[in-house]
Order: structure tokens, then C-alpha cells, then sequence
């Protein structure tokens, strides 16, 4: 029985109640703060929230999926009681007068969101080092990343303070912080779950998604979230995510992903998970993406030029940070004053690839790429279901050791990005510790609306 059935469970069984598990896991969030997870705590709405469902437990209601369960919100989430600020300087102290699609859902269901996590601030980065709030440590070794930009959900769960904590993911940001704690993370097919209510980065890439340590909590949450939503005209109708039964998989190991520049202790893990997928009677093969190689290039044009969109309503006038007295002042300072140095790298690029003159050599030819790179998978997946490689070319590296070398950062999410130019669900599953102790994630690719398909290999191998 996973985590979140045992909770509900004792819930509903009168063995525990909802606010119970409300104050200890407000309990196991305190004792952690060390590790910086916590933008801020909801306890005062949580265990309010926690108290009625317990009340209808006692008066014989039928009470949600997830009644009583305690969980984590990344910051970019819209969600009641305190501040939703995206870990930016612009958004301190904003508080949303409405909820994000997938919160409301999961609360129709008896979750009890405990509190709003660190994240690189406007999900910009990949170590959770770009926040105005401080750096989130990682759950293994605090002298390393917890990886971005949804770190603080993944040391919530990596840690055991909730059993399954909430995320975006753009380019990497579920998948690479759950491959450096040694959790579980899914960015599901583009379109599986409403993006209503948070915080937009790049409207083509972004999707949400969910944190745990097992498959199965993954599949519960993630039905419960996704389907359509009028708001999000991209939301795609009655999504298949769970019951599919497993058959014999045809798997291909992506050539690009396990040679130079992998760690060695990675590519050992990897190849150690492939041996199991073996081993069960899967049929592996190696298979070549040459595409890949342009991946990450491809992604560092087409998405700070759709960041640099998102982030123009951010001027100091309608909401958020605003500095200065004059117009001109509250335009420029506000801005300055207001973003990341992160922030304003991916603006400047964004507006450059954009301008005139540079439109069609940069952005233009990049889309181009993509269409070719979302052909190659569509090849692929003639011949194959499943798509396997590493998370990241390394385990969590160590805090400050990536921030002043904006390439060498960038370069964590060269396995990450592809899946997301072309909108495929993709897993991270622990895959194993190097002798050092860090946790390494292999990743499981398939084509669109197959995600029930990697929850039921993942599920095998996870037993």
C-alpha cells in the first residue's frame, strides 16, 4: 500500500485524522528548515481544512481520494492563505485572490496544501540557487543543489515531510531535482493538466506535475489533477493515466545520453537499471536521436524568447514590486530591482533573438530545428514505446559551483530538454546511489498520452 492509500485510509478508518497528519507533517517541515524548503506555511487554512474534514469522517460522509493528506505547493502555484511570490522580489507579498486549477482539484479531493516551496525565482534555472529567498540544500548532502527549478518540492517529499509535493517543469525542472534527492517525478504529456493559476514561464513547454517516492502516489495525483479546463485551451480531454496493463516493452536507449560527458558512476547506474528492464523481458536496444545535439541550443532560443513575453506584464504598474516616483523610473527600477540577475539574462536573450533582423536567423530557425526534432521522435517511437536515458549528465553538484558559469548550469538539463520541445511525457525514477551517496534518476520517455504506459514499467522495476 503507497504512502498516500495508507493515509487516507487511516483517515477515513478513524485510526488517524486529518489533522493529525496536518500538524505532523507542519512538524517534520520545522524540523527541516535548515534545509530551506519553505517559502512559507499555510497552518493557520490547513489545519482549518483538516478539522471539517474530520468532522465529516465523524458524521459518516463520503469524504475525497485524498482526504487528510498533507501536501506542498512550488510557489508559482496561485493557492490561498499567504503570499504566492515565484521566489522573486517582484511578486514579495502577493497575495492571489483566486486558486491554480490543479490545487482546487486536488482540495475537492481531502488534500491539504501545508505550505508554498523554494524555487529558482520565476522557475528560472536548474539548482533552486536563483531564488531572492536563499538557496534550497539538498536532501542527501546540504553542501550540494537540490536542483531546479523545482527544488523545495523535492526535498519536501525526499525528506518525508508530505507524501507528495506539486511542480512545473519547463525544460527539467520536476525531473532533474527529483533525480538529485532520489525521488520520483513526472512531467506528463504537454496538455494533461490545467496550467491555470500559475505563474507563466513558456507557455509551449510549461506543464505540471507531481513529486513522490512511489509510482503509484504519481498516478493517483496526476488523474486527479489533470483533464480539461476551459481556462487552458490547451488541456487535453479524459487523459489515460492509470489501469494500463503491462505488456512487453520495445525500449531504446538513447546513444546520445551515454557517452561523453555522462559521470561514469551515472552511466554505470543507468546501464544497472537497463540490465533490470533486461532481465524482465524487455526487449533494449540502442538507438541514435541526432537531433539531440541541437536540443539544448534550440531550447535556450525558443524559450527565454517566449520568458521574455511572459514576464513584460511585470512592470510595476498592475501588481507587484514598483520602485521610483516618475513613469520612466517605475518602468526601469521596478523591473531591475524586481528580477533576478537569472531573470534578466533570459529577458535580454529573449528580446534579442526577437528583435529585428535576428527573428528569422535565430528564432525562426529554431523552430524549424524543433519541428525536426519532434519528427526524429516521432521516428522513434515507430519502433519503439519507451525511450530510456539518464536524468542529468551528473549526480547534485555542490552549491555555488555552477552560478558563475551560465553555460556549465544550462548544460544539466542537455538530457531534459528534448522531451519538452516535443511536449512527451517523461519519468524520473531512482535509479540508484553513487558510492558517494547521491541519488541518480534514470528517465523514461514516451510518446504523447503514453504516460500510463511509463508509470507501468516504472512500476515493475520499482517492485
Amino acid at each position: 500500500m503507497s504512502e498516500v492509500t495508507k493515509i487516507v485510509d487511516s483517515v477515513r478508518s478513524g485510526k488517524s485524522s486529518a489533522v493529525a497528519e496536518v500538524k505532523a507533517a507542519l512538524e517534520r517541515a520545522e524540523s527541516h528548515t535548515d534545509h530551506h524548503v519553505f517559502i512559507s506555511l499555510t497552518e493557520k487554512r490547513a489545519l482549518e481544512r483538516a478539522k471539517d474534514i474530520d468532522e465529516q469522517v465523524a458524521a459518516g460522509r463520503v469524504v475525497g481520494a485524498l482526504a487528510g493528506v498533507p501536501f506542498v505547493v512550488k510557489d508559482n502555484f496561485l493557492a490561498f492563505d499567504g503570499a504566492t511570490t515565484a521566489a522573486a522580489k517582484m511578486l514579495e507579498g502577493f497575495e492571489t485572490p483566486m486558486q491554480a486549477t490543479a490545487v482546487r482539484k486536488l482540495e475537492e479531493q481531502g488534500a491539504i496544501c501545508i505550505g508554498k516551496t523554494n524555487l529558482d525565482a520565476f522557475a528560472h534555472g536548474g539548482s533552486t540557487e536563483n531564488s531572492y529567498f536563499g538557496p534550497t540544500l539538498n536532501a542527501c548532502d546540504k553542501e550540494r543543489v537540490a536542483g531546479g527549478s523545482s527544488g523545495g518540492s523535492a526535498v519536501a517529499v525526499a525528506l518525508g515531510i508530505v507524501p507528495f509535493a506539486l511542480g512545473t517543469d519547463t525544460g527539467g525542472s520536476i525531473r532533474q531535482p527529483a533525480s538529485f534527492n532520489g525521488v520520483v517525478g513526472i512531467k506528463p504529456t504537454y496538455g494533461t493538466v490545467s496550467r491555470f493559476g500559475v505563474v507563466a514561464m513558456a507557455s509551449s513547454t510549461d506543464v505540471i506535475g507531481c513529486f513522490t517516492k512511489e509510482v503509484e502516489d504519481i498516478e493517483l495525483v496526476l488523474s486527479i489533477m489533470a483533464g480539461r479546463d476551459e481556462r487552458d485551451g490547451t488541456t487535453l480531454p479524459n487523459p489515460t493515466l492509470q489501469g494500463v496493463a503491462l505488456q512487453k516493452q520495445r525500449v531504446g536507449v538513447i546513444k546520445e545520453c551515454m557517452g561523453e560527458g555522462v559521470d561514469s558512476e551515472v552511466r554505470e547506474l543507468i546501464e544497472q537499471y537497463i540490465e533490470q528492464l533486461k532481465q524482465a523481458g524487455h526487449e533494449v536496444e540502442e538507438i541514435s536521436l541526432p537531433m539531440y545535439q541541437y536540443a539544448l541550443a534550440i531550447y535556450y532560443i525558443v524559450i527565454p524568447a517566449e520568458t521574455c513575453s511572459n514576464l513584460a506584464r511585470y512592470d510595476g504598474i498592475r501588481y507587484g514590486y514598483r520602485a521610483g516616483k516618475s513613469l520612466s523610473d517605475v518602468y526601469g527600477k521596478s523591473r531591475d530591482g524586481g528580477f533576478m540577475p537569472e531573470n534578466k539574462r533570459r529577458i535580454m536573450i529573449g528580446n534579442y533573438v526577437l528583435s529585428s533582423g535576428f527573428f528569422d536567423a535565430y528564432y525562426m530557425q529554431a523552430e524549424k530545428a524543433r519541428t525536426l526534432l519532434i519528427n526524429e521522435y516521432n521516428a522513434a517511437f515507430k519502433d519503439f514505446d519507451v525511450l530510456v536515458s539518464p536524468v542529468a549528465p551528473t549526480p547534485a553538484f555542490k552549491l555555488g559551483e555552477n552560478t558563475s558559469d551560465p553555460l556549465k548550469m544550462y548544460m544539466a538539463d542537455v538530457m531534459t530538454v528534448p522531451p519538452s520541445l516535443a511536449g512527451l511525457p517523461a519519468l524520473s525514477v531512482p535509479a540508484g546511489k553513487t558510492k558517494a551517496g547521491l541519488p541518480v534518476g534514470v528517465q523514461l520517455i514516451g510518446k504523447c498520452q503514453d504516460d500510463a504506459k511509463l508509470f507501468s514499467l516504472a512500476k515493475e522495476t520499482e517492485k
